[in-house]
């Protein structure tokens, strides 16, 4: 309340109201700043229909997103309060930007920012108290890398209960990066699509994980100010790399890369909507033909879904058609990667003929299938114990050259045999050393087709990061 508003009211009326402008804006903790806008009381209800998030390309809000969360969340009656999070103060202009624009839209009850500039803040308890009475928090933009210091903390926990109960995150810019279970969290520094294509392990590059995994949006590195900045090469780089080495499930990797000024709404069934400017969903479903320290990226078969402002994406459900295709060869990128003709030929995730191993095939007998696969097909597995196997049965027809190249994440060694119907040893592929790749041909000069088997076997070292093997007839 402007203090001229209190001009001809009581004394009573003038010292609430001097208490209210105090609690609205004070230090609460030494290095955390609090301000307030709207109601001084939190809104009590039992049940919320979320949850919903808004990840934007830029740090500010975009109305017609945040509009729509609000709405879903508290099912179009009542209201609800926010909290906005940042890791600096704003260096020019309002204090509460966010805020600002949130109060001033429908549903809102009150908006409260923190301004938290230690890894310390993530346990003020007024900061959750604040947070877990709120329905819905925003992650401003800034520095990212401070908000992966909260991992751990008080504040995590509180910010998963927020949509536990049925309200809902988001951010933009830094905030849009820290929403998605791998983060980009630029602690060594900021990297250029350039540096990654040229080193996917650039000294620049560093990952959190296990922070946020909200629901259906497992699997997925989000990247910001996407076009503007030419972002589409170094979110590949991210793929190629979380792939490698194991840091999505699976096997594959989603980008999920927002223009400026555009946000992408992620409501309760898992159905993305674009808003304002376009947005881009990046596949990476099998492992880099080359990604390692020192050496320039190579990966095939880039999968890219354009989302223009109005658009859907289904992320509960993952689309296996509509994209275009674009590969990185030798840190060079395909060109013209913001724009391309979508596949609808196309079956599968991603559109690629694939099999993921299925315990046990340890044996011939249990060996997985992979006769009826179109090539190229990825066959994908881990190495679950030091004595592991996994069998892949395949068959080549007379005259017919089959070539595999199997791709070894770094956590272990893993040999590549050839086998035939009887389980005899045709060709092998046994280089030394953990991460390193496996590759062999094999050409069938009798007549008819025959029967073979592909046997992936564990030298040292195991876990569940994935291994891709790619095989193509010829």
């Amino acid at each position: 309340m402007p203090l001229r508003s209190l001009r001809f009211t009581s004394t009573a009326a003038v010292l609430t109201a001097l208490a209210s402008v105090l609690m609205a804006h004070q230090p609460a903790h030494a290095a955390a700043d609090r301000i307030r806008l709207g109601s001084a009381a939190d809104v009590t209800r039992s049940t919320w229909n979320g949850p919903a998030f808004t990840m934007n390309g830029a740090g500010g809000i975009v109305t017609a997103s945040m509009t729509r969360a609000i709405d879903d969340i508290r099912g179009g009656t009542g209201t609800l309060d926010v909290v906005v999070l940042a890791g600096s103060a704003p260096t020019s202009g309002s204090k509460t930007p966010e805020c600002d624009t949130i109060t001033a839209l429908p549903g809102v009850n009150s908006c409260t920012t923190w301004t938290l500039t230690a890894a310390s803040d993530g346990n003020n308890p007024q900061v959750n108290t604040d947070v877990r009475n709120a329905e819905f928090v925003y992650f401003a933009g800034g520095d990212q890398c401070r908000y992966a210091a909260w991992k751990g903390t008080a504040l995590e926990a509180s910010v998963e209960a927020v949509v536990a109960k049925g309200g809902g995150s988001g951010g933009g810019s830094a905030g849009h990066h820290i929403n998605s279970p791998i983060v980009y969290d630029a602690c060594n520094g900021s990297v250029t699509s350039t540096e990654a294509l040229a080193n996917p392990y650039n000294r620049y590059i560093s990952f959190t994980t296990g922070m946020f995994e909200w629901p259906n949006y497992g699997s997925v590195i989000n990247d910001s100010h996407f076009v503007t900045r030419d972002r589409m090469g170094r979110t590949m780089a991210f793929l190629a790399r979380s792939v490698k080495d194991g840091l999505a499930p699976g096997g594959a990797a989603w980008g999920v890369g927002v223009e400026e000024g555009g946000s992408l709404y992620l409501d309760r069934d898992g159905t993305a909507t674009q808003y304002g400017k376009d947005a881009y969903v990046v596949l990476a479903d099998h492992q880099p033909e080359q990604a390692v320290d020192k050496k320039p990226l190579t990966y095939s078969g880039f999968k890219i879904w354009r989302l223009t402002p109005g658009s859907a994406f289904d992320f509960k459900n993952r689309p296996t058609c509509g994209y275009y295709l674009r590969s990185v060869t030798n840190g060079v990128a395909d060109a013209n990667l913001y724009n391309g003709t979508p596949v609808t030929a196309c079956g599968g995730q991603g559109g690629g003929a694939a099999l993921a191993e299925s315990e046990p095939n340890d044996t011939r007998d249990t060996a997985d299938d992979a006769s009826g696969l179109a090539s190229p097909a990825s066959l994908t597995g881990g190495m679950a114990s030091a004595g592991d196997r996994d069998y892949f049965k395949l068959s080549v027809n007379s005259g017919q050259t089959l070539s595999v190249n199997c791709s070894v994440p770094s956590a272990y060694d893993a040999d590549l045999y050839w086998l035939d119907a009887n389980g005899s040893t045709l060709d092998r592929s046994v280089n030394d050393g953990v991460g390193t790749d496996e590759s062999l041909s094999f050409t069938r000069t009798a007549a008819g087709t025959g029967t073979y088997y592909l046997d992936m076997e564990a030298y040292s070292g195991s876990g569940s990061a994935t291994y891709t093997c790619t095989v193509t007839k010829s």
